[in-house]
């Protein structure tokens, strides 16, 4: 019994002195491991607080930071005089990286012209608070310009450009970051070269006003010009608001119905017109 107890004892120590240098060599073998090497990192220029559109840029409103070696964004930059006396085509936030197709050529200035795409134009009209829709119309929406005026019919609206973006009212080229109304005598709008000629066509001969619309809804409407002869049927033009003249010629208001009469002979029914000389 004693010797069965004996073997017992020796056993467990033996695995327990086993186990033990395990241990040991695995914690040598690690300590003698080489150190992982550090990531490799990068520099690039990033805005060093909020940017306006068409800020130039100094050094003071940039920084660097560090970034994956290898994870750069498209087009960054490494040095900071890289962007130094460069405007931004729009705008930046803190910590955003300055990329080269978010900066105008050092040529072409700083203002609100470097955010004008090369083949647009940018036309200023004379809004209020209700052409504006009280202030809702701010720098980055998109409207509908109509404009009213006298036609051949008479009064009428008529839209004359459609999903227009807006690109400031009046000095301000950023709307507010809370989303607060914005009111200007001015609003400036980008537009091609044809639509500029009717813009400034609708402003010169007619009041306009500006529609708003959601800035994903890119679809032509291109709507019926509206009279006021179909909203107010019945009713008298005023002097002011007449149709003019169109060319050489003057336009004459529409003849009186003349007056229709019934004769009956016998059996038979006969309608006869005549003028309705008392209208004149």
């Amino acid at each position: 019994m004693n010797r069965d107890r004996m073997l017992i004892g020796l056993g467990v120590a033996l695995l327990v002195a086993l186990l033990a240098s395990r241990y040991v060599y695995l914690q040598l073998r690690q300590a003698q491991a080489p150190a992982a090497k550090p990531a490799q990192v990068a520099q690039v220029v990033v805005a060093a607080s909020p940017l306006k559109l068409g800020q130039r840029l100094e050094a003071g409103d940039l920084r660097l930071l560090e970034w994956p070696e290898g994870k750069q964004p498209a087009g960054s930059f490494a040095r900071l005089e890289d962007c130094q006396g460069r405007a931004v085509v729009t705008a930046l936030v803190e910590n955003e990286a300055v990329l080269e197709n978010k900066l105008a050529p050092r040529e072409a200035g700083a203002g609100l012209a470097v955010a004008i795409p090369v083949g647009l134009r940018a036309v200023a009209v004379g809004v209020d608070d209700v052409v504006a829709v009280a202030g809702f119309v701010t720098p980055g929406t998109v409207v509908d310009v109509l404009v009213s005026g006298s036609g051949a019919g008479g009064p009428m609206t008529r839209m004359v450009l459609e999903h227009v973006r807006v690109l400031a009212v009046g000095q301000q080229v950023q709307a507010d970051v809370n989303g607060k109304p914005q009111t200007a005598p001015v609003v400036t709008l980008l537009v091609n070269p044809e639509e500029a000629e009717k813009l400034t066509l609708a402003t010169s001969g007619g009041r306009i006003h500006l529609a708003l619309r959601n800035t994903t809804d890119t679809e032509d409407v291109n709507p019926p010009p509206a009279y006021a002869s179909a909203l107010f049927p019945g009713s008298t033009v005023p002097a002011a608001l007449a149709p003019g003249p169109v060319g050489n010629k003057a336009i004459a208001p529409p003849p009186p119905p003349p007056y229709t009469v019934q004769l009956i002979r016998g059996d038979k029914v006969e309608s006869v017109a005549f003028p309705n000389k008392l209208a004149k």
